[in-house]
């Protein structure tokens, strides 16, 4: 049996509208837009060596910048389903258009919805899919992202560009009204109302968006975690903070960790063995810091350790970034850099104790870095050895 592609005459719901779709599509890419910036912020964050050095302040910066950009992208799901079913019909309608430069125009507008759609949908579901720790590939999550990123955007500017009269001519209306410049992609001569007007569908599309919102924020928003049903992590969790990675899942022994352990502290071919009664000799400070994960969760606790400038001074290193070698066996990230901006401030502590308790196992006791502003999956637990760069 042959399958008959379909036609825009086969639609006649008047939701297939210019005036949703730019309503809709505005707040999407104000949504998008806002997971770019706050993307490339992350990114900034965890590359090793970059031209420019991350700040250290505010010290909750990488908080909220995470926080809002697994926010507005939780946003933008509800958003882009809308979207993509108010302009769907378009995509039967004939490539053919006269004179040329309409013909033109209307392929570069398919190729860049084509592009739209696909990084569109690609990032916000492996973003969703990181946010919950769930990696069903074989590629690398973050520079995988982030190119994808640079496309998404690329392909939104262009999609803009060439629509923005259609855009300026359903603002120009009421929602209601169609724009005679730019026809609805469905048939007008059988066109029928529906279940709802295209402002209901809107308000409808809003709530959806809030509820998404709402039901996700909690792991960064405290305020929130009682009613966000949907958040991956609440904030609460042993010793008062959640747990990504516990220590049997990172491959450290209860014998790596025990009496034997050692910190090493190395200045090329210098440097010092540490004990753990070594390190509660040094003057010890308490910080009260947020440890903010890539997956969007954040949460405060008290951190109690020596200063890191502390421990590198006895191998006479200052202004140095610093290597940080975990106990780690299996999993990403058993090894961090931390510019010398981060090893010379003063929050950032080798902490001993979290909320006033010794580090468990599973928050990496011994001993664990904690800095500000500085990604969760960069604070290195089970801390072994630290390097002058």
């Amino acid at each position: 049996m042959a399958v008959r592609t379909p036609s825009q005459t086969d639609f006649t719901s008047r939701l297939h509208s210019p005036a949703v779709a730019a309503r809709v599509g505005t707040w999407l890419g104000i949504t998008f837009g806002i997971c770019f910036l706050t993307g490339l912020v992350s990114h900034w964050a965890q590359v090793p060596d970059p031209l420019v050095a991350f700040p250290t302040r505010p010290a909750w910066g990488y908080r909220v910048t995470q926080g809002l950009h697994v926010i507005t992208g939780t946003a933008a799901i509800p958003l882009l389903l809308v979207k993509l079913w108010t302009v769907y019909p378009r995509l039967f309608g004939r490539v053919v258009a006269w004179p040329p430069r309409a013909a033109v125009v209307h392929g570069l507008e398919r190729l860049a919805t084509l592009v739209l759609v696909a990084s569109g949908v690609f990032q916000l579901v492996t973003g969703l899919m990181n946010s919950t720790q769930w990696y069903p590939w074989e590629f690398s999550f973050r520079p995988t992202h982030y190119a994808v990123a640079w496309l998404a955007i690329g392909a939104i500017v262009v999609h803009v560009a060439l629509k923005l009269p259609a855009i300026r001519g359903a603002y120009a209306r009421d929602v209601e009204e169609d724009d005679p410049d730019h026809p609805p992609p469905y048939d007008v001569e059988h066109s029928r109302d529906g279940v709802m007007s295209r402002r209901g569908l809107l308000r409808s599309t809003w709530l959806a968006a809030t509820v998404a919102v709402v039901a996700t924020a909690g792991a960064t928003v405290p305020l929130l975690r009682k009613v966000s049903v949907l958040g991956v992590r609440t904030g609460d969790g042993p010793q008062g903070l959640p747990i990504n990675r516990t220590a049997v899942a990172a491959g450290v022994s209860e014998e790596a960790t025990g009496s034997s352990w050692r910190l090493t502290v190395l200045r090329g071919d210098s440097g010092r063995r540490l004990t753990l009664d070594d390190l509660r000799a040094l003057p010890q400070q308490t910080v009260e810091l947020p440890i903010a994960c890539v997956e969007g969760w954040s949460a405060s606790a008290t951190w109690t350790g020596p200063r890191m400038s502390d421990v590198m001074a006895l191998v006479g290193t200052s202004g140095a970034d610093v290597g940080v070698y975990s106990l780690q066996t299996r999993g990403a990230f058993s090894t961090s850099r931390l510019p010398a901006n981060f090893a010379d401030d003063p929050l950032t502590l080798l902490a001993l104790e979290v909320n006033g308790e010794t580090l468990s196992p599973d928050h990496g006791y011994p001993c664990r870095i904690i800095a500000p502003n500085r990604p969760g999956v960069l604070q290195t637990k089970w801390v072994t050895r630290l390097e002058t760069l």
